[in-house]
This record gives C-alpha cells, sequence and structure tokens, in this order.
C-alpha cells in the first residue's frame, strides 16, 4: 500500500504541486474520489476549487464499454476503432452523449446549485482524480479544457499505470504523479482506505471552497 487514503495521497501530491503555490490556480476536482485529493491540493496552493465530471458513453447493450466519453458543456471524443468495428450508429451516438450531458449538469447541480461554472480561459488549470486507469474519461476532460485556451494546464493524480501516464502526459503542459507502479491493476490497490466516497463529503469539501 502506498497511500493511507485518499487525503493522505492528496497530501502528498500536493507537494509535488508546491512550485504553484500562491499562483491562483484552478484546481477541477473529478467526484467523488478527486474531491478529497483535491482538499490538500487546494489548501496548500490556494486559488480555488470546482469540480469537473465526465461521462463514458456505452456501447449498445454493452453499457459498460465505453465507445467515447462526453463532458458537461458537450465535448465529445469518440473512440472511432471500437464505433466502427461495433457499427454503431451516428443517432445512438448523438442521444447517448446528450443523455450523459444532462447527467453531468444534472450532478453538478446537485453538488453546488446552478452557479456558473469559473473560467477556465488564460487560467493556470490543475486537474486532479483519485488515480488513473485506462484514462479516457480523463482524455476527455483535458481535450475539453485544451479547447477553452489556459495558460497552463497540469494533471495531477497520485498514482496510474506507465502506459496511460505516458499517454496523457502528451495532452498536458505537465503531469505530476507520485508513483506509476508495473504491477498496476487497479487504483484501489494502492490505497489501504479505498471507501466510496458520499455526495455529503463532496459538498462539505464544496462549502469549504465557498461553492455552496
Amino acid at each position: 500500500m502506498l497511500f493511507q487514503d485518499r487525503r493522505h495521497a492528496g497530501e502528498l501530491l500536493a507537494e509535488k504541486l508546491d512550485n504553484y503555490r500562491n499562483q491562483q490556480p484552478l484546481i477541477l476536482a473529478v467526484p467523488r474520489g478527486g474531491v478529497i485529493i483535491a482538499e490538500p491540493v487546494w489548501l496548500r496552493l490556494g486559488g480555488e476549487l470546482d469540480l469537473i465530471i465526465t461521462r463514458k458513453i456505452g456501447a449498445p447493450n454493452q453499457p459498460e464499454l465505453a465507445i467515447g466519453a462526453v463532458t458537461g458543456d458537450g465535448f465529445t471524443l469518440l473512440n472511432d476503432k471500437i464505433i466502427s468495428r461495433l457499427n454503431v450508429q451516428e443517432q445512438y451516438i448523438k442521444k447517448t452523449a446528450e443523455k450523459e450531458q444532462s447527467e453531468i449538469i444534472r450532478r453538478l447541480e446537485d453538488y453546488r446549485g446552478k452557479q456558473p461554472l469559473p473560467p477556465v480561459d488564460e487560467r493556470l488549470i490543475i486537474l486532479v482524480d483519485d488515480g488513473v486507469a485506462t484514462g479516457y474519461t480523463l482524455l476527455s476532460a483535458l481535450r475539453s479544457l485544451q479547447e477553452k485556451k489556459p495558460t497552463r494546464l497540469i494533471l495531477a493524480v497520485p498514482i496510474g499505470p506507465p502506459d496511460t501516464l505516458s499517454m496523457l502526459d502528451r495532452e498536458v503542459d505537465e503531469l505530476v504523479y507520485v508513483q506509476a507502479p508495473a504491477d498496476f491493476a487497479a487504483v484501489g490497490q494502492f490505497y489501504q482506505n479505498f471507501d466510496q466516497v458520499s455526495d455529503r463529503e463532496v459538498k462539505v469539501v464544496l462549502q469549504k471552497a465557498g461553492k455552496i
């Protein structure tokens, strides 16, 4: 085990991000686990803490198989190889992406009300999650953020497999992580406590950050 729990992992990650202290970053956390990681990062660096949510687009009759991912602003990233192999129709993709985008908006409103999300353009952005496996939903979030022209985009995660981290590193100005173990199987294997984070825990952090 590398981490006692998400807070411990967040504290270790915050240390590696210390050179961004007092630069007023916008720290965007992926709920739910990423929010607990992001809190000590925000407390150490300052700036602003908020949420970013992405949802996968599942294949027809195989909802667990991702054929793409969508963000709250409607940015859609598609896996063309799988779509072609399964012969997935464009209408299905459009309808499913709209459904998942609506769910993102619903969840954001549940967490933080209807206040607008903070602007991304010309800001230092740090995207935080509690770990990464395939990286596909994070990839959609990163590309969506890149379109908004931040001054600098950083991905910060405690743990992930080397190949996925290498892929994501090409999408950002800087990748910050604690470990990239070759024997990676799942994010949870490196946490002593990897219990599910509740919506209430997310809202407590957002309240501290002034988002509720």
